[in-house]
């Protein structure tokens, strides 16, 4: 199963290097990343989820029907995309509830981050997606987790996809960088292994990131980004229905994985 979801949040990353940007622009530059993502799903009929922080939902209601009107699944992201407080996990659960209509069972922490799983559950969160299982300097320390979906304090945590060796990260900067064969490898042989994969994108990825006057990213972070980022994705999401690969929602594994037990 491929689990295919996007962080859809107000787009703060600018600030990580140096760079202010317009709370408006933040919002305008997520909503367009966010249509390219869901014109692109609808091309090919597939759902994934959706990790949207309160703040996004709030400014883009429309957009987020949308998104329940085409059958995929809302997850929460956190109320804020740069502060967060532990009364947050049941807030936003609550709030993307009400905004959406939709149950929500999941939970990724913005970037990643190490959050308490005890909290987690006492929020009525079923599973947790924030573990990214490899070594990244200045960011995830994580070679102790398990590469693949395990139980803590009642939540299900489903780390992102890495492969079977060495643990090289199949996130979001993986798919801008590297040769799309190899990636495409890569996913192959880690959903060999795991008999899922668990990937993740942002919808400010499927805009023009080459700024450096208003954004300051390296190049790593703006290759391939805007169309060229529409067109590797589009191909890699051809070459996954042309081996059969089926696509789910975090909510699909769950049950999944529940029946099995």
């Amino acid at each position: 199963m491929i689990l295919l979801s996007f962080d859809i949040e107000e787009f703060d990353m600018p600030f990580e290097y140096g760079k202010a940007i317009d709370f408006q622009d933040q919002i305008a530059i997520s909503i367009a990343g966010t249509i390219a993502i869901l014109d692109l799903l609808s091309k090919h009929n597939i759902k994934a989820t959706f990790f949207s922080t309160v703040t996004f939902a709030i400014n883009a209601s429309q957009l987020m029907q949308r998104i329940v009107d085409e059958g995929h699944e809302i997850a929460s992201h956190g109320f804020y995309h740069s502060d967060f407080d532990k009364k947050h996990l049941k807030e936003s659960r609550e709030k993307l509830e009400e905004i959406t209509g939709q149950k929500v069972i999941g939970f990724r922490m913005p970037r990643m981050q190490p959050v308490d799983e005890k909290e987690i559950f006492i929020a009525g969160y079923q599973y947790n997606s924030s573990i990214n299982p490899t070594y990244i300097p200045g960011r995830y320390n994580n070679f102790n987790k398990p590469r693949t979906y395990f139980m803590e304090e009642n939540v299900l945590q489903i780390p992102a996809s890495v492969s079977p060796f060495f643990r090289f990260p199949l996130f979001w900067l993986s798919f801008h960088n590297l040769p799309l064969w190899l990636y495409r490898y890569l996913c192959k042989i880690t959903l060999k292994k795991d008999g899922y994969l668990n990937i993740y994108f942002h919808p400010w990825e499927f805009t023009d990131l080459n700024q450096k006057e208003r954004f300051n990213f390296p190049r790593f972070v703006y290759k391939n980004s805007e169309e060229k980022m529409i067109k590797r994705m589009d191909n890699l999401i051809v070459w996954m229905l042309s081996n059969n690969y089926k696509f789910g929602t975090f909510k699909d594994l769950l049950k999944k994985i529940k029946n099995k037990n």
